[in-house]
């Protein structure tokens, strides 16, 4: 049932995935799931040690990957910023060699995507991305596998993303790339995505039909998607510049007006946590066309599919 090809190997990236392990993953996170619901799930990956380094804080990121380990019979065992000598000083590099000798993986959320590079050129075990200020793979399955339930077939749709070109951003657009997805962002300038990710995302999109479209207008994005994403106008470690972010991402907003320029019966996304009146409004967010709690479930899913065919 695993992504055997996956055995022992890290996931920093999206992009550290082919396109059949990537679509795999999703296939199987939805067969968990069922599996899930019906009483029958029997995946085990008894007696492994699964360590959590959290650099930033986390609620749904931390509780699915604490909830899939535990559901495999592995050990999670959490350590957050302050208990480890990191807070202190201690080079990543040391506490990474140490973690790796009395560990199976290292799932780690970091300031610095750089930080998780050294991790996995130094770790013996594979290492997996919970979200760094690059990317967050372990988002952008869930989110795709959410699309997929609903839709039943991912090639093709056309998915919207308003607001900054963040982390999620960057690993939404290689995800869509590498599934046929027609990927619509519109951002202010100064907060576009990476032009390394765009640059990679268009080469995949070559190879699989997909579309990818770097936009200003959040209505030019929208319009005819089947489903439109935003994410906090002001990630963890930038406080320090949210008063200009806010002011350049004020007519960003995803709201009811912007909505009915998608597709009836598009579906509204968030990864979660919104901050209601900033990017999203609260009427978008609480309607009938929003599958953001969906979204926060299937984290639970894909992770034990990550962690299954990881170890």
């Amino acid at each position: 049932m695993r992504v055997n090809s996956l055995s022992g190997r890290s996931i920093l990236s999206v992009n550290d995935l082919s396109v059949d392990e990537f679509e795999s993953l999703i296939d199987l996170s939805i067969r968990v799931k069922k599996s899930v619901k019906a009483g029958l799930f029997g995946l085990e990956k008894e007696g492994r040690i699964i360590t959590l380094l959290f650099q930033k804080p986390s609620t749904r990121t931390r509780l699915s990957l604490e909830v899939a380990a535990r559901m495999l019979k592995a050990h999670p065992i959490y350590m957050g910023a302050g208990e480890t000598q990191l807070s202190r000083g201690e080079p990543i590099a040391d506490t990474v060699r140490v973690f790796e000798r009395m560990s199976n993986c290292i799932v780690a959320r970091v300031n610095s995507h750089s930080d998780l590079v050294a991790m996995r050129r130094l770790s013996r075990v594979p290492v997996i991305n919970a979200l760094s200020d690059f990317e967050h793979p372990l988002q952008a399955l869930a989110d795709f596998m959410t699309l997929k339930e609903r839709k039943g077939s991912l090639r093709g749709l056309k998915l919207a993303y308003v607001g900054d070109g963040n982390n999620v951003a960057h690993s939404l657009i290689l995800g869509a790339a590498k599934l046929g997805v027609w990927m619509s962002v519109a951002t202010p300038e100064g907060y576009r995505p990476s032009l390394e990710v765009i640059a990679a995302a268009k080469v995949e999109a070559e190879k699989t039909g997909a579309k990818i479209d770097v936009l200003s207008s959040p209505q030019k994005a929208v319009e005819d998607a089947d489903a439109v994403y935003t994410d906090v106008w002001v990630s963890m470690g930038q406080e320090a510049e949210a008063k200009k972010k806010l002011e350049a991402l004020r007519g960003y907003q995803v709201n009811a007006e912007l909505m009915k320029l998608a597709k009836p019966g598009a579906f509204f996304m968030h990864c979660l946590p919104a901050h209601r009146g900033e990017e999203v409004s609260e009427d978008v967010l609480e309607s009938p066309a929003s599958v953001v709690f969906d979204q926060a479930e299937n984290r639970l899913h894909t992770a034990i599919a990550v962690l299954y065919s990881v170890l």
